[in-house]
């Protein structure tokens, strides 16, 4: 009786390999790019942000709104970037109706209720 190897041949073996170290290299290439597009998300948000910061008066938001406009405005889906947007354009709006020092730095606004204005 004439018996053959069983098993995996020498190719099969050699194909898995480079089939595995092309899937790793994949996943490393794709894991890399969805970390630059969060930067470039916190990119935008921030560009936002500085454009926004042109209508400032000397009564501002605080750095907590900005911070927490940023945070909002990251975590936004398309669709409700534009009410983020709004949101602190109003915000921008109530502190710049602050007339004094002392008014504005304990002005709360309807959109960021726990944080004050900013006066400077």
């Amino acid at each position: 009786m004439n018996k053959k190897a069983q098993g995996l041949s020498l190719t099969t073996i050699i194909v898995a390999a480079v089939g595995l170290i092309v899937l790793v290299v994949l996943v490393a290439i794709f894991t890399g790019q969805m970390a630059s597009f969060g930067i470039g998300i916190s990119r935008a948000a921030k560009a936002e942000l500085a454009t926004l910061k042109l209508d400032y008066s000397t009564c501002h938001p605080s750095r907590g709104m900005e911070t927490r406009f940023l945070a909002d405005l990251d975590k936004a889906d398309e669709g409700n970037r534009a009410v983020v947007i709004n949101s602190f354009e109003r915000a921008i709006s109530s502190c710049a109706s602050q007339g004094n020092e002392d008014s504005c730095e304990t002005h709360f606004t309807g959109e960021y209720e726990d944080l004050t204005c900013a006066w400077g």
